[in-house]
Formats: structure tokens, sequence, C-alpha cells
């Protein structure tokens, strides 16, 4: 009825929301199916009898007997007694210090075995019918790089892996006498199950498991051809079937971590987290993870949206955006050698798109006859204008603190070399002065009275997630077991200050704005 005023939504906000709904699908339906999972590690039924059910060889309280043995290949070689528990109390937990007696093969960088057995009292595992058995490895090879080969970087050559003791052996069972439903035994129980009949009935032997969880790269010890012995610490527990089924599902995700090229020292980092903390406290990390992880997803989708929709660069920063380039490639050549594909590729990703974004804010298009630089307009000069204003501002505070922190980065902190010394100055410089790239955007937006140039769902979809991670860092600090890293205690609460000043610039000049938008509005209205 109204043709002049009505005004058809645009094809391409239908894409975005449509966009910003899938994504939300996607992160609705992870967290209903682990809370499906948590559910099933939680509510465990028992069965009501019947022959449907497989109940625990443990409910007849046999007499048994644990021994430990260390062979070079499980299964297939000459067993060796390490230590024997006789009688053995599936309920008890106890800790034992032995010496085993190291083989030739292994001081000649060979391997070792431990094979644990359960099984009945006076018998021998290998003449028991009912024995259930777990082997682990008591070696592995790690490579230390030496000071020299740090201090020439050469990857040309590789040294052999060297074979080193693990001095902790930690054995857990459960001793839990559970009744499963053969029709819903649980997956991650049959692997471990190992069933025998019994008067027509179903009894399942023990559940055991060596736990790799309690294995440190720190706790190694070095193996040479003049060790005879070395000392093994023994320990054994015995579990709840939720904890079983907790312990073997973050044994399988460190496994994973590893296929993902995680180093052994970022999983041990890990491990300290798994192990030093409750399942609540795990799964409240893991809805924050997700959560920072959707807000990022969103935040980084809506920041392609509207750079590639720009038409006009007045109101940004061109000093901003090139300093965010080169600190996410300096971020990215930190992290190269030491951080695993699973955490490369999103940085990777970030600094793709921050490049991107260079080109698009210095208007340099590629072409086949070379690069074409546009020129800028009247506007587009002014911002740049007020651009290297705060620049030149801004470097009387950054450059005497970056150079102060290089000269005693180098005269009081050990370096591997200079390059590492220069590539780890620039990212701690990235870390402890990274705020300040919004200071320009923010004087450009005090200088033109607008914010209407930025993308307010970006802002605000990272400031969510860096409020998020700073209160995460505080927690942390009030746990002593937790630890951080000087970076991060310096990246704490570091955004949050210019987020509230752009909060304040949106609420300040974002009312002027929407008057003039209005009154422009109103005059077209006029004219119709």
């Amino acid at each position: 009825m109204f043709p002049s005023c009505y005004s058809k939504p645009s094809a391409n906000g239908e894409k975005k929301s449509s966009w910003t709904k899938l994504l939300l699908g996607v992160f609705v339906v992870y967290m209903v199916h682990t809370a499906w999972l948590l559910y099933g590690f939680l509510n465990n039924k028992p069965c009501d009898g019947g022959e449907h059910c497989i109940t625990s060889y443990l409910t007849a309280r046999p007499r048994l007997q644990m021994s430990v043995f260390t062979c070079l290949v499980p299964d297939n070689s000459q067993l060796n007694l390490a230590l024997k528990i006789d009688p053995f109390d599936p309920q008890s937990s106890f800790e034992k210090q032995v010496d085993v007696i190291v083989p030739e093969e292994t001081r000649a960088n060979g391997s070792l075995y431990a094979v644990v057995y359960v099984h009945k009292y006076g018998v021998s595992p290998l003449d028991d019918s009912r024995e259930v058995h777990y082997s682990a490895k008591l070696t592995t090879y790690y490579h230390t790089p030496t000071l020299l080969e740090e201090n020439k970087r050469s990857r040309s050559r590789k040294q052999k892996p060297v074979s080193h003791w693990r001095p902790h052996l930690s054995i857990i069972m459960m001793s839990e006498s559970f009744s499963f439903n053969k029709a819903g035994l649980p997956s991650d129980v049959r692997r471990f199950m190992k069933v025998s009949k019994n008067d027509r009935k179903m009894v399942y032997l023990p559940l055991l498991l060596v736990n790799e969880l309690s294995f440190r790269v720190k706790d190694l010890m070095g193996i040479n051809s003049s060790t005879v012995r070395l000392p093994l610490s023994v320990s054994y527990e015995g579990i709840s079937l939720r904890r079983f089924r907790f312990l073997a599902q973050l044994q399988d995700m460190v496994y994973s971590l590893r296929q993902f090229g995680f180093t052994e020292e970022n999983i041990d980092e890990i491990k300290d987290t798994l192990v030093g903390s409750n399942l609540y406290l795990l799964v409240l990390t893991a809805l924050i993870t997700s959560l920072q992880l959707v807000c990022e997803c969103l935040a980084l989708k809506n920041d392609i949206s509207s750079w590639s929709q720009k038409s006009s660069m007045s109101g940004m920063s061109r000093k901003a955006v090139l300093w965010r380039s080169l600190s996410t490639l300096l971020i990215f050549m930190h992290l190269l050698e030491e951080t695993s594909l699973l955490v490369l590729i999103p940085i990777g990703l970030g600094a793709c798109v921050e490049v991107w974004k260079v080109f698009n804010v210095y208007k340099i298009k590629l072409q086949w006859r070379g690069l074409k630089v546009s020129k800028m307009d009247e506007e587009e000069r002014k911002t740049v204008e007020y651009d290297t204003q705060a620049s030149r501002y801004l470097s009387y505070l950054v450059y005497p603190l970056c150079i102060s922190g290089a000269i005693f980065s180098l005269a009081y902190l050990r370096q591997k070399c200079y390059f590492s010394w220069l590539l780890n100055t620039l990212v701690t410089g990235v870390y402890a002065l990274g705020f300040l790239t919004m200071a320009p955007q923010l004087f450009i937006n005090y200088k033109l009275k607008s914010v209407s140039h930025l993308q307010g769902a970006v802002l605000t979809y990272r400031g969510v997630n860096t409020l998020v991670s700073d209160l995460c860092y505080v927690a942390s600090l009030l746990n002593p077991s937790l630890s951080l890293t000087s970076s991060h205690q310096l990246c704490c609460f570091r955004d949050e200050v210019f987020f509230l000043l752009y909060l304040y610039q949106r609420r300040k000049y974002g009312s002027k704005f929407r008057r003039r938008d209005s009154g422009t509005h109103n005059k077209k209205l006029k004219t119709q």
C-alpha cells in the first residue's frame, strides 16, 4: 500500500542470517551430543538380572595374584618377573619400588615392555584361562636437541632418537562389581572386556588398564650401554566404572592429539590440566572453549563479509590493519616450530585474512599486468592524515619500550641465537603492546565523530571472546595448580579498555549518526 515506505530485505542479508543460523545450529548439535555423552557416563544402569546380563568375575571374590613382567616384545619373547603381589586385593591401592634389569638389546637403543597379569593365586598366568593382561611401554624414543644443534638450527641432519626410560608404571582396574546388559554394552568398555561362560552365565573378567596420563617427558631417564639396572615405580588403584570410562576416553583423546602433530611437551601441559581437574571443571572448560570457537568463527565470517563489501576506506586506520597483519604473521612464525597443525591452521587462516585486508585498505589490486593502486577520495585522504598523526603520537611510547625490552632481553636472558632473540622480542612486543594498535582507530573515530565505518558485530564477538579468556586467566591465577606464561599474563585485560572506549564512542557518535540518517530518510520521503 505504501511502496515508498517499504524496503525489501536484501538477499545478501538473508545469506548472512542463514550462515549464522547454520553455525549456531552446528554449535547446538555439538552441545547436545556432548551432553548426551556425559549423561551416558554419569548414568550407568546395571542389568536387572536374567540371561541377557553379563556379571563381573570379581563378584565371587576369587583369590587373585598380580604379576608384572618385562619383555622385549609382548607375546613373543621371554618374560622376566619384576614384581609379584600375592595376594592381590582389587579394592586396594599401593605403590612399590623395584629395580629392573635392562637387557643388552634395550641398552643398544632398543625397547622394553611391561606386561601386567591378573590371574588366579598360585597358578601361572600362562596356564590360567581366566587371566587378563595389559602391555605397556617402559621405554620411549625421544630426541633432546643439544645446544649446538639449536644454535646452528640445522635440520638437514636429524639425529636418531635415543631410547629413554619411563620410571613410572600406573596400573588401574575397575574394582566395581557392575552387571552389564548384553544389548546395551558401551563401546568404550567392550574393547577392554574379556568374557567367559560360567554355568550358562556370561561373566566378564576384570577391566585392566595402564594409565598413560601419568607419563611426563620431564621424568624420562636416559639409557646408555653402561646402564644395567633402572628404578621403576609400580602403582595400582582400584576405580569405579565411571572413572574407568572417563580415563579411557582421555587416553584416546591424547592419542588423537599425537596424530594431529602435538608435541610431547604440549601433551604434558594438557595432561596436567586433565589430571588435576574434576569432571565438572572439564565440562565447563569444554563449554567455554566451544563458546570462544563460535564467537571467533562468527567474527571471522562477519569480518570477511564486511571487508568484501567495502567500497570506501574512509575512517579505516591503515596503520592498525598493517600492524595487525604483521603481528599475526609474527605469531604464526613463532608457533610454527613448536605447535601442532590443529593450532597452526586457524592462525594461518587468520594471517591470510589480515594480509588480504592490507591489500584492501591500501587499494592494491592484483592484475595480469602487475599491481594497480586506486586513487583515494577526499575523505580517505583525511583519514590517512589522522592515521599518520595518531601513529606519530603512538611511536613516542612504543619505540622506547620495544628498544629497551630488546636490550634487556639480549643482556640478561639466555637466547639460542640472534634470530631467536629477534623473533622472541618481536612476539613479546606483540603480546605486550598489541592492544595499542586500536589507538589510531579510536583517534580517527574521535576526529570523524563517527563509528559507522566499523563492523560492530565483529568487535562485539571478539570483545566477548577476549573477556572470557581474561576471566579464565584470572581464575587460573587464583588456582596454584595452573600456570601461565609471562606473555599471557601481559595479555590479561589488555583489550577491554579499548573495547569499552569503542562502546563509549558508539554510544556517543552512533546517536548522531542515527539522527542524521533519520533526517536524510525524512527528506527522501518528502521529496517522494
